[in-house]
């Protein structure tokens, strides 16, 4: 039996005046599907480091990574992911969308309206009391 791909990455819910940034990938078999920024963690590399590289090379901002909200294990047709979101808060810049076709800052009242990844749900579920 062939052992599955593992991927490792992390992501970043940002929070800014009782809304997340979430945003819709642009490319892939999941073109539409809407996530949190972020991506793979390099050999070597910790979660903050890897999230603040990813958050300037997907949306262009520096960020400053606060608490593990929470992890999420998914299997995907392709692969299997482990993820980490934490809650960042923007240090510098506004979000630029570099890699993703739309981005919206959503708050409780919206934040169902867009299809999220499947692996999201139950930390969308974690964020939803912290906003507005």
């Amino acid at each position: 039996m062939e052992e599955r791909k593992h991927i490792d990455v992390v992501a970043g819910a940002i929070l800014r005046d009782g809304k997340v940034f979430g945003a819709c990938r642009s490319y892939g078999a999941y073109a539409g599907t809407w996530e949190f920024a972020g991506g793979k963690v390099e050999p070597g590399e910790t979660d903050a480091a890897a999230l603040v590289r990813e958050m300037q090379e997907e949306l262009g901002v520096m960020v400053i990574v606060e608490e593990l909200l929470g992890t999420v294990d998914h299997d995907y047709p392709e692969y299997h992911m482990n993820m980490r979101l934490y809650l960042c808060r923007l240090a510098a810049g506004e979000p630029q969308l570099r890699v993703h076709s739309e981005g919206r800052w959503l708050g409780r009242a919206d934040l169902y309206s867009v299809p999220w990844f499947a692996a999201d749900m139950d930390l969308i579920r974690k964020i939803e009391p912290r906003l507005r």
